[in-house]
């Protein structure tokens, strides 16, 4: 078995000029600084018993995750939390919008906690609520309203969610959104219109390659730019309105790196998520969300190679649990998600420990209005039939 290993930027050397917002690239994350902290975070969780439940998201680091109750992506996550309504205590290892839809979906008894209110998701940034509805307006003085259905992905703020409760659309995941969109497109009739909302990525891949509508029918609205950058005749004519945001890691991935690594690794096999660049989703083997990905390794035979496009720490981890395969990052970098990274071993231990004094820190709480629309676009998700083979 051949192992390749892309060229890395070592831990505070050079720079990586593709970075941004919501990635950083430092080579390697350093280890908790006190030694005690392990021990500490377990005797907290030991004292808390039931009334705690920690979820932790996949791309979480080892330091946290190994304190997770139960593991997942988002969506996962947030249904585990409403499964466990004797849980006093909802301790949310992920970022700011996670938090939030398990609040939406767990009794308003349960509290709901991010040990570090700085882990947000730079996705979810990039469609906050003012800009959506002076979107909506100006699709409305476009004449093309009546015929949009909004779609957001759960990576989206609890009032974005609430936006298409309220307007008549619905909520996806990265495993369900062929299912989604086409529910969607059913709802006005054959001149349908979908808002997707915020990553353009995951609504052009799955519109184009899943559903069959063509490249030229999607267009990318800006909403830094007057009618989003776009005409009249540009609407008129689209059927996915793609919103300008992205994944700042997923959409770091890049097709010359799938090409030099095909050139150098034989029978290799590119698995990505379908938060990546459309560029790099056509020339990948295999396309799912995080769950999907994870099955695949886990059911790929020994000796096979794999070139994985998602968060590096995932990626790590299951490198470390198939020593038989050989696993690679699909990028020449070292990038972490670092907004989520901010839920470190330290943030975990004052949020338990706080917990056992009987101070709840970091609560996170969606106000009644916005729950409630927000669990209506929730609830038709919910509502759709059953998961793709992306899941």
């Amino acid at each position: 078995m051949t192992t390749v290993d892309l060229p890395l930027l070592p831990l505070g050397r050079g720079s990586d000029p593709l970075s941004e917002r919501g990635v950083e690239c430092p080579g390697d994350l350093p280890a908790a600084s006190d030694p005690d902290l392990v021990a500490r975070a377990r005797a907290a969780k030991e004292k808390l018993g039931e009334r705690v439940f920690v979820l932790g998201h996949h791309y979480q680091r080892d330091e946290v995750i190994q304190f997770a109750d139960v593991t997942g992506d988002s969506f996962k996550l947030a249904r585990d939390a409403a499964a466990r309504p004797d849980a006093e205590y909802i301790v949310f290892c992920g970022v700011h919008f996670m938090a939030e839809s398990a609040d939406i979906l767990t009794g308003p008894e349960q509290k709901v906690v991010l040990p570090d209110l700085a882990a947000g998701c730079s996705m979810a940034d990039m469609a906050r609520l003012a800009q959506v509805e002076k979107a909506w307006e100006a699709l409305a003085a476009a004449g093309v309203q009546d015929q949009v259905v909004p779609v957001t992905y759960m990576n989206s703020s609890a009032d974005i969610k609430a936006f298409c409760g309220r307007n008549g659309g619905v909520v996806c995941t990265s495993s369900n959104a062929e299912v989604a969109l086409e529910w969607a497109m059913a709802q006005k009739g054959p001149d349908t219109k979908i808002l997707f909302l915020p990553d353009q990525h995951l609504g052009r891949n799955t519109a184009v390659l899943e559903l069959g509508i063509g490249l030229d029918e999607c267009v990318v609205w800006n909403p830094f730019k007057p009618n989003g950058g776009l005409s009249a005749e540009e609407l008129a004519n689209a059927r996915m309105i793609l919103w300008k945001g992205h994944c700042s890691v997923h959409g770091r991935f890049s097709a010359d790196v799938i090409d030099d690594l095909r050139a150098r690794v034989s029978d290799l096999n590119v698995l990505v998520h379908p938060e990546c660049q459309h560029e790099v989703v056509l020339k990948a083997d295999f396309v799912g969300s995080t769950e999907y990905i994870i099955n695949k390794i886990e059911a790929a035979a020994p000796g096979t190679s794999w070139a994985i496009g998602t968060e590096l720490n995932l990626v790590q981890r299951l490198a470390k649990a198939h020593p038989d395969k050989n696993i690679m990052f699909l990028d020449r970098n070292v990038c972490y998600c670092s907004t989520m990274n901010r839920i470190d071993l330290p943030h975990l231990v004052w949020a338990l420990e706080s917990l056992v004094e009987g101070v709840v820190v970091n609560r996170i709480e969606v106000d009644p209005k916005t729950e409630a629309e927000a669990l209506v676009a929730l609830q038709r998700m919910l509502d759709l039939p059953g998961r793709t083979s992306r899941d």
